[in-house]
């Protein structure tokens, strides 16, 4: 069972980036898959969360990505993305998919996830 995170890189404040997560040996849409990510020096923050697909795929997220971060998930592909648009400096993160079965109380807990990728570093910077 493994999730590979990419996408990431350098962009300028204001850009766009598209990071992709990818699934093997386990069914996405079978799982609720979270975004987390941590900035050097401060604490790991869940930002985006895309419920099963059998369970309506809701999708929500932190107040700090809303209205510029989209998830989506792709069940043909096993793959989960996160379009991040109207990026700042304060984006910059290593950025990781998780995924699991959290019940709705707990999905920000980062506990509650049995599987994660490895990161993918987002730098925004001029």
């Amino acid at each position: 069972v493994q999730l590979q995170a990419s996408g990431g890189g350098l962009v300028q404040p204001g850009g766009s980036l598209r990071l992709s997560c990818a699934a093997s040996g386990l069914t996405l849409r079978e799982n609720t898959v979270a975004w987390f990510r941590q900035a050097p020096g401060k604490e790991r923050e869940a930002i985006s969360i895309i419920r099963t697909s059998g369970s309506g795929g809701r999708k929500y997220y932190s107040d700090s990505v809303k209205g510029r971060f989209t998830v989506s998930r792709d069940n043909a592909q096993n793959t989960v993305y996160l379009q991040m648009d109207s990026l700042k400096v304060d984006d910059t993160a290593v950025y990781y998919c998780v995924a699991g079965v959290p019940i709705l109380s707990a999905q920000w807990d980062s506990g509650m996830y049995r599987v994660w990728g490895q990161g993918t570093l987002v730098t925004v910077s001029s």
